[in-house]
């Protein structure tokens, strides 16, 4: 059965790059990012694997931790890891699963049969600290990632997990956002003390609340 937003993100143990890895323990009480791969040795994976790696440290300022997987062994994500280091110019730095028996992409709902009956599709998780799905996107093969846009739907999905807010359409970090209707007029004072512009009754701008 296909997962789907708010259901508890599948916990498993698997072999990775870095050791053996569970992924609760793993993750603990950062976010995290679970991104698949079609398999080893492929141009459009090799940048999508050296661009996470350079764009580390901004997921570790958002308290999220990656975790690549592709369906291949561990000594091709080792050999791999070599090619993406020396073509990227960067150092792989989060653990890429290695699995072969297909166990982790089969509780993901990563293998789509008509598009390819072995290899993953380029699938991508993003798993809030209490373990629920937050996100999911799913690529083909053929289509290489934006990581600038997983960064921003982090960003998003963090602010509107803590502030009574949504963010709207092309909507970047710093930008104003949307106070949810379910926010009364009267409520709204006390907890968007910035100020707010009404555009109609239901569309409500108010600067970002946590800066």
């Amino acid at each position: 059965m296909s997962l789907r937003l708010g259901d508890n993100a599948p916990d498993f143990t698997a072999d990775s790059t870095e050791g053996k890895i569970n992924l609760y323990e793993y993750l603990g009480d950062s976010w995290g990012i679970l991104f698949s791969h079609p398999s080893d040795y492929t141009p459009v994976c090799t940048t999508e694997l050296g661009a996470a790696a350079k764009l580390k440290k901004e997921f570790e300022k958002r308290n999220v931790k990656m975790i690549a997987l592709s369906v291949d062994g561990l000594e091709d994500h080792k050999g791999w890891v070599k090619d993406i280091n020396e073509t990227q110019g960067t150092e792989v730095n989060y653990p890429i699963i290695a699995d072969e028996d297909h166990k982790v992409s089969e509780l993901y709902d990563m293998i789509h049969p008509n598009a390819d009956e072995k290899a993953t599709v380029r699938s991508v998780f993003i798993i809030g600290p209490d373990k629920k799905i937050k996100l999911i996107i799913t690529y083909p093969a053929s289509t290489g990632r934006n990581f600038d846009e997983l960064l921003r739907v982090i960003d998003s999905l963090q602010l509107t997990a803590y502030h009574s807010v949504a963010t709207p359409v092309n909507w970047k970090h710093g930008e104003d956002v949307v106070i949810l209707p379910a926010i009364t007029d009267a409520e709204i004072p006390g907890k968007f003390p910035k100020g707010h512009k009404e555009i109609k009754p239901y569309l409500r701008i108010t600067p970002q609340p946590d800066l």
